[in-house]
Parts: C-alpha cells; structure tokens; sequence
C-alpha cells in the first residue's frame, strides 16, 4: 500500500483589496481535482494575498500554474502600490513538503512547475531557497531585490537571466520566485502577563536572532559594538525561530509570537520548553499556546511523543492519544477549541466516505458483514483481525512498560508497543482498501463492452482491478507476517500475567495470513498473466508455511507459561 505524498503550496498574490479578483483565481485553483484548498488571507494594507493549498504533487503544481496564469490576467502590476515587497501578480509560489516526500523531490516538483509556466506563459521566472538554481538566489530577499520597479534594468543583464521564461520585462505580470522550503509554523505561546517589554525578554532568549549586546542592564544598558561600530548581538536558543513579544487586546495578554522557518532544526515542543525556562527564569509563567493556520501530523506526533517519554510513558499509544496530550501539554486549547480534524493538515483532507468501515461501531461493521451486500468480506475481515492481533502484543508491550520493578526496561517495551502501533495501523487500512479493491472490480465488469475497442478497455482494466484484488489481502499477509515478531518476544519476556494475550495475538495472526491467502488464491484465478500467478502463490505458500510455524512455537511457549 503506496502513502499518499502531499505537498502544500503557498503562493502570495499582489491584490489584497479586491476580492473578486481573488475569487477568479482562488477558483481556477478548485477546479483542479485533488487539491484542496485551506486558507484565503487578504492584507488590505499589503495589498497581497497568501493563499494555501494542498494536495498529491502533479494536481497542486497544474493548480498552481493555473493560479499564477490567471493572476497574470486579472491583476496589472503597473498600477500595484502596497506595503510589502513585490515583484509580479503572483510575486512568489514554495511548494513545501508535508508528508511521505522529501524536500528534493519537492524541487524536482517546483522545477517542474517552473519549467511549465516558463514555456506558456510570457514572465520571467526565478528559482529560490531550496530550489536555487545560484547560492545567491536561495534568499528571496536578493532575488527580489528592486522589486518590480527594478525589473525593466535587471532582466536586461547576463546575471540575471531568469530561469524559465524570457529575460524581457513583463509589465503587467512582472515576474515570479517559484520555490521549495520547509514548512513555516506560526506559533504564539501565552504569558501570564500584560507586558510586552518581559513578552520580548523571552522572545529575545528565544529566537535566533537574540538581543543586541548591553553593558550593564540588558534592557537599558549601553549597546555594545564591534570595531566597525555594529551592535554586537547575543544569539537566542533556538535556531530556524523568530520572535516578539506583543499584547493581544482580545485575551487579555501578552505573547510571544514566533515563526518556526525549520521544524527540522527547532521542533515545536523544543521552542515551547524554551520559553517555559526563560518565562519561569523571569518569574513568569507559560499558561498555553496557539497554533496559527494548520501544521503537519507529524508535527503534533513529534510534540506528543516528547511529553510522553518526559514523563517516562510508553509512546507506543494510538495516535489520538498522542496528539491529546500534545494539545494538553502545549496548552493548545487555552484560548479557543483546538480541533485536530480541522487543525491537522492530513486531518483535514481526510474524507470520511474513504474509510466507511473503520468509520463504523463494532456492532455496525458486523451488521454490515452480515448483510447481503458481498462487501466488506474475507478480505477485509482477514486485515481486521490481524489488527486486533498485533493490538493484543502491543497491549501487552504496554502494561509491560508501566509494570511494577520493570521501571529501568520502560524505553524498551515502549518501541515494542511503538512498533505494534505501525502495524496495527496498516492493516486497519487494509481494511476498507480490500473492499475497495473489490467494488474496482465490479466496477471494470461494468464498462461497456460492444466496440472492439471498448471489449479490449473493459478487459485490460478487469486485469488490473484483479492484480489490484490479489495485491491488497497479498501486503495484508505479508503485515501480519510482520506482527509474529513482536508477539512471540511478548509471550516470551512481557509482562507474564497477559501471557494468554499474546497467544491469542498468535491465533489472530495466523487467522489473517490463512484468511488473506484465500482472497489471494480465489482472484488469481480469474488473473490471466501466469508468471504473476505463480509467483503470487509460491510466495503465498510460504508466507502460510511460516506463519503456522510461528504460531505453533508461540502457542508452546503460552502453554509452558500458564
């Protein structure tokens, strides 16, 4: 089972005021199937909009062409006036990496979008940060340099021929940065006061930047300076972070705002204990926080898994859990709800109708089963119960990690239970994709059929929903393979009052990989590629052999145990 690549992108807009324009190109951005699209922000006073959207890469860099094609249209840059630095309609367009991609395949992708929008579209385009085709144009800031006014000369020189698109001023679209950088978290934490002069104490300890260096009083003191006369400056203890200190009229109290520009280097949870110790150094205290916009699953993983291994618990819980004690311990929900289906980018892309089983009760999914409907079937049961399984060994990994004289081994059965999690969670999946692998097939039986060219279409698209039938319950019994591992060190080492469990984990394990091969034998008959088959079910064959193997042993064990 392939994980679904995302990527976000954010491209600002020279037009803040009126709305309308926004909408023609917020709208081409919706017409694409695949994206969706999170924010709209107008700046009036910028006269700029940022607008975020998200999706697999091929449809957000076909919505993106097509925003900064209409924007080009709809927005005249000889008559832009605003507060913020700019260059063209669509003054600058990252692409950002949000899950199972990395960053040089996003700039493969902004490239890729560069290299499209150069050759339709009469506008000069350059690349920056990660994507730099030069050192010097990794900063926007120099590639922007002059802003539009400064195009007309800029572009008549060698240095700065773009890097798609022609070296001729475009004077109604002016020209573009198309970029990669990593996700940028805006993240505000909570103080239990009102002044913004100790809110800035904290951001200065806090950001990369520091303060500038006093004698004496470091508020008021006279600024240090090196020979050259430049303030000599005190670097803050985070990396990748800028901040200020503000007053928010509306909550009654002063933050620290900050811009997290690499979650790589400073995680979230990292800057937030960095303000708790400069705050509580200062005899402040940190009440919460606020996470502006949305931020990747990991993210809040990331920050969940930190709390629980402080407070020496097993992390290996089910991702709810992890990301409400992230809330908790963030104080996330201070000042307003913190929903994470609307507040987690994954989250929010999610459509319940993809996963309509795991969505169910159990009394639901077995009244489902049990109806006359031939979905879900063997299939999907066969993942099911392998996922309750593994659940059984990682239930066991757990009650381990907080048993009683087994404190210094905690870490221990925490990835055990950590690595069940995985498990448990890909076979859930395979849950609602085995039906899904069915309703393709019916689906394909459905072409039409009366056109030699149709009969040839509805035939080659049948083999392929067949492969697509044999491959999903063939990965549920290879995943399920995976779990006698983790079973069988449970029955052997875990804590041995729950030693029945971790047989019953076998039995499940075993049910899975037998029921799954059944699915595997029964849709490699109507499979007519006989290399594949034979592979399939030699592999099959040995995967069973191993499994009734495994089980026997960790039955032997289970048995001698009780």
């Amino acid at each position: 089972m392939i994980k679904k690549q995302l990527i976000e992108c954010v491209p600002n807009f020279s037009e803040g005021r009126d709305m309308s324009i926004i909408k023609e190109i917020t709208d081409v951005i919706e017409s694409v199937e695949g994206v969706k699209l999170l924010d709209v922000d107008p700046g009036k006073a910028t006269n700029r909009t940022v607008v975020t959207f998200v999706g697999e890469p091929d449809p957000v860099i076909q919505a993106a062409f097509l925003a900064i094609k209409k924007a080009s249209e709809v927005i005249d840059m000889s008559k832009h006036s605003g507060e913020h630095p700019r260059m063209g309609a669509t003054d600058v367009c990252p692409l950002i990496p949000i899950s199972n991609i990395t960053m040089d395949e996003v700039v493969t992708y902004a490239r890729k979008l560069g290299a499209m929008a150069g050759a339709e579209l009469d506008i000069p385009f350059y690349l920056y940060e990660a994507a730099a085709s030069k050192k010097a144009w990794k900063n926007l800031a120099t590639v922007r340099a002059g802003e539009y006014e400064a195009l007309p000369q800029k572009l008549k020189k060698a240095e700065w021929k773009p890097d798609f698109g022609p070296a001729k001023f475009n004077a109604k679209a002016g020209a573009t940065a198309i970029g990669a950088r990593d996700f940028l978290i805006a993240y505000n934490v909570n103080l239990n006061t009102t002044s913004v002069k100790r809110a800035n104490s904290v951001a200065f300890d806090v950001r990369e930047k520091g303060r500038v260096k006093r004698k004496g009083n470091k508020l008021t003191g006279e600024i240090l300076r090196n020979k050259k006369g430049e303030p000599l400056r005190q670097k803050g203890s985070c990396k990748s972070v800028k901040g200020i200190g503000w007053f928010i009229e509306e909550y009654g109290v002063a933050q620290i705002s900050m811009n997290l520009t690499n979650i790589n280097i400073t995680p979230l949870h990292i800057a937030f204990e960095e303000c708790v110790k400069s705050a509580n150094i200062r005899g402040l205290r940190v009440t919460g926080s606020e996470l502006v916009g949305l931020v990747p699953l990991k993210v809040m993983l990331d920050t969940g898994k930190y709390f629980l291994n402080k407070q020496q618990r097993s992390t290996g819980v089910s991702e709810s859990e992890i990301i409400k004690i992230a809330i908790k311990s963030l104080g996330l929900d201070e000042l307003g709800t913190f929903d994470p289906q609307k507040k987690i980018i994954e989250y929010n892309l999610r459509s319940k109708s993809e996963t309509p089983l795991l969505n169910m009760d159990l009394a639901g999914f077995a009244d489902e089963t049990a109806s006359e409907s031939p979905a879900p079937g063997g299939g999907s049961i066969a993942a099911y119960i392998g996922a309750l399984g593994v659940s059984l060994a990682t239930m066991v990994a757990n009650l381990s990690a907080v048993k009683r004289g087994w404190e210094k081994d905690w870490k221990k059965f925490s990835q055990h239970a950590e690595d069940g999690q995985a498990i448990k969670d890909t076979l859930l999946q395979l849950v609602d994709e085995d039906t899904n692998s069915f309703n393709a097939i019916m689906e394909a039986f459905r072409l039409p059929k009366g056109s030699t060219a149709e009969k040839a279409t509805r035939k080659k698209a049948i083999q392929d929903a067949t492969k697509y039938a044999i491959e999903v319950p063939f990965k549920v019994m290879e995943v399920a393979l995976k779990s006698f591992d983790l079973i069988k060190t449970m029955a052997n080492s875990g804590n041995p009052n729950s030693v029945t469990d971790a047989g019953v984990g076998a039995l499940c394990a075993r049910a899975a990989v037998r029921g799954a091969f059944l699915n595997v034998q029964i849709n490699c008959a109507g499979l007519t590629d006989e290399k594949y088959v034979a592979n399939v079910l030699k592999k099959g064959k040995r995967i069973c052999q191993q499994a009734e193997k495994l089980e026997k042993e960790i039955m032997k064990i289970v048995d001698k145990k009780i």
